[in-house]
This record gives C-alpha cells, structure tokens and sequence, in this order.
C-alpha cells in the first residue's frame, strides 16, 4: 500500500485500509486487533453483530465499514452497528436508513455503490441515474454522501471502472473512492482511491460456507 502511494505520488496517510474480516475465524481477528487493525469492513449485517457487538466496549476505536448489500429490514442493526455504509444504491434503502439515522441520532458516512459494468446480477445504481440519485440521497433523504463505490467486473480490466468511478466522482463533486481489493488495490490506488477494501490479502482465504 505505502509502495503503491509512493508510486502514484500519493501520501498513504490519505488512504483508509479496510481490513475485510468477512468468514474470517476468530483467532485471525483476534491477531489482527493485536496488531493495531481497528478499521473492519464486513458484508453481513448480522455476522457483523456476531462478530462485534460485543467487541466495541473492549475497542471503542473500532471503525466498521459495511460493504455488502443492505436490506433494508436490516438498516436498524446497520445504523446502530456500523460507522460508514458503502452500499448505498436505491431509493428504498436511502429513505430507510435516512429515518433510521434520524430515529438513533447517529449521522454515518454513506458511498453510492455504482454499476460501472452495468451488470445485470450486480447491485449498484447505474451510471445515468446517478446524479438524479445522488441529489435524491443528499437533498431529499439528507444522507452524507462522502463518496462513490464499485466492483468492477471480474473479467474486465479494473483500470477502466476505477478511473471511470473517479470521473463519475468529480462530476458529482465527491472526493471518496471505496475501490480495490486484494487482487487491484495498487491499480485502485493509482486512481485514486480513498478507502481500499483488503481481505484476503490480510487474513488468508475465507471460511467456506
């Protein structure tokens, strides 16, 4: 990460590492908190709960990232339990997680997830609807939208979605770009991502389900 700042010119300071600690067993958290990691980023709302409730009186600088899809039947756990959500992407959950804030007093962080590759089994708002949405997100729900989010598809080259996310970005006026993972985080650096979502890389491969 600190090479591929240097390499982009870049100060790694401006770069949030998100430890993804999904399907991750318990003693590889456990080291990792030893280790000083106190930014997680988790796809599950309830393993999240499993894996942290708990966890946040002992480690009040905790700092959790939801980064997969949200339901919005989940949005009252979300709210209370994580501190940013990456996955914003519809108006239903937009509105829902606008009143949840409201109803707990808590104001968190939100990216807008984007298609970039327009696929159709992929979650994320689709590039033309996004400054429509956006302005839903901030001007009707009163959302902080800090930022735009993608996965771009496996068989394409990452380059393309990340530098078209960062145009997608500045035209909407956002400075936050959730992108890259193990396999491209250097690529999504050089981009310029802000927030980088790291889990293999860290932990080793997964649990299976």
């Amino acid at each position: 990460m600190n090479k591929a700042a240097r390499d982009a010119d870049r100060n790694s300071q401006d770069i949030e590492l998100i430890a993804v600690s999904k399907q991750q067993p318990e003693d590889k958290i456990e080291t990792a908190l030893s280790d000083g990691f106190r930014i997680f980023g988790e796809n599950r709302v309830q393993e999240a709960q499993t894996r942290w409730a708990n966890r946040r009186a002992l480690f009040p600088d905790l700092r959790l990232h939801l980064i997969g899809p949200l339901q919005s039947n989940k949005a009252a756990d979300a709210v209370a339990l994580f501190d940013v959500i990456h996955t914003v992407d519809r108006e239903k959950i937009a509105k829902t997680l606008s009143l949840e804030m409201t109803r707990q007093k808590r104001q968190l962080d939100c990216f807008i997830q984007v298609n970039t590759g327009e696929e159709p089994q992929k979650a994320g708002i689709h590039p033309k609807d996004l400054p429509a949405f956006t302005n839903y997100c901030r001007s009707e729900q009163g959302l902080l939208i800090i930022g735009l989010m993608c996965i771009p598809p496996i068989d394409e080259n990452p380059a393309i979605h990340f530098g078209f996310l960062k145009h997608l970005a500045g035209q909407a006026g956002l400075k936050g770009l959730s992108m890259g993972m193990s396999a491209d985080f250097e690529t999504a650096i050089a981009f310029g991502a802000t927030h980088i979502r790291v889990g293999s890389a860290i932990f080793g491969n997964r649990l299976a389900r």
